[in-house]
């Protein structure tokens, strides 16, 4: 316990944490204040990604880069997947589905981009392991050609199409499912030697947590951050029309950095300490988990919670956008090596797109 209040101490930005029962005691006080709540709840999940960050370097000091960018990116999703659910149950598929594409948007363009950008300003040349990051863009493909199947479905016929784009859906999620599960078999069993940190000599910084208090942590700390986004959801759609910010706008770029911001912390951490497979482990690894994973569970969902059935059937501009995301990181993580400049160009993308959905929002299916 002595090395978190150590920690809580000497880092100005959990300080923030205050903010953690402010946001809370709020709700309680004034419900109705939805840009207040929102405010707060974004203040109080900055402090709360910084701690993640800690307690998961702490625990890929003792697993391994690769063990703990998937364990990052599966605590991280918890969070998007926490405000999916509650979008869920209250039919808001629209803003479910700008979520899950602004996710999987949002990490392979803003954290990677910014990871090789923090990274590259510190180190000039950095490493990683392209096997994994290869495989993760390939899965991130396949995913993203069985949305665009489903949603060109409902294109052919509008007559039928929404009874066989539900029907497609439902396979297609068990598809992505099984795939995922296979894909954990192959990088973590079978094939785990070509999943190797590529640059393991990475700075250390501090001492590591022990492990029984850097998982402990990051149970804790995952459990409040889904608290805040509920907080957070309950507020963002008022929030969002007196800020003047459109549905989509919130769902594909506000929820997906609120959400993310759990994960970005610690993919930026480590590029900043030349632990590049980490980072890139994080921000891959967590945008073909939203895809193959988290998409899947919640279309499977709503037939339990939902008001009506959620089906795989995304606006064709989200489509497009996943489709150059997915060819944009396979061609800059091709080499093995990144700079600075790299992160540039990943960032230039994404900040095209959300300037894209803040002046023409796409219109909801």
């Amino acid at each position: 316990m002595k090395p978190l209040l150590k920690e809580i101490q000497h880092n100005p930005m959990l300080w923030l944490l205050v903010f953690v029962p402010t946001v809370f005691a709020a709700q309680i006080i004034k419900p109705g204040a939805h840009t207040l709540l929102f405010v707060l709840s974004v203040l109080a999940i900055v402090p709360l990604a910084a701690l993640l960050s800690h307690a998961t370097e702490s625990v890929s000091a003792k697993t391994g880069d690769a063990v703990g960018g998937l364990l990052n990116a599966t605590l991280g999703n918890l969070t998007e997947l926490v405000i999916a659910v509650a979008a869920l149950q209250a039919g808001q598929h629209m803003l479910v589905k700008a979520s899950i594409a602004g996710a999987i948007v949002t990490n392979t363009l803003f954290m990677l981009g910014g990871s090789f950008l923090l990274g590259g300003i510190k180190h000039h040349v950095q490493e990683f392991n392209r096997t994994g990051a290869r495989l993760q863009a390939n899965l991130l493909f396949m995913a993203t050609v069985a949305l665009l199947a489903c949603s060109a479905m409902a294109e052919v016929d509008p007559t039928a199409g929404a009874a066989i784009t539900g029907k497609l859906s439902v396979g297609v999620a068990a598809l992505l499912l099984l795939t995922y599960g296979l894909g954990m078999v192959f990088s973590l069993m079978t094939h785990r030697e070509f999943f190797g940190g590529s640059a393991e000599h990475g700075e250390s910084g501090e001492a590591p947590w022990p492990i029984g208090l850097a998982l402990a942590t990051l149970a804790g700390v995952t459990v409040m951050v889904a608290l805040v986004s509920e907080v957070f959801v309950g507020s963002v759609q008022e929030a969002a029309k007196t800020l003047g910010m459109t549905p989509a706008f919130v769902g594909f770029i506000v929820v997906a950095l609120v959400g993310g911001a759990a994960e970005m912390g610690s993919a930026f951490s480590g590029a900043r300490k030349n632990r590049l497979d980490l980072s890139v482990g994080i921000a891959l690894g967590s945008a073909s988990q939203i895809a193959l994973f988290v998409a899947p569970v919640l279309v499977l969902l709503s037939y339990l919670i939902g008001p009506t059935p959620m089906n795989l059937q995304f606006w064709p501009g989200a489509v497009v956008m996943m489709l150059i995301a997915c060819i944009v990181v396979t061609l800059v993580t091709s080499g093995g090596r990144s700079a600075w400049f790299v992160g540039v160009v990943l960032l230039s993308v994404y900040v095209i797109f959300a300037m894209t959905l803040y002046l023409l929002p796409p219109q909801a299916k």
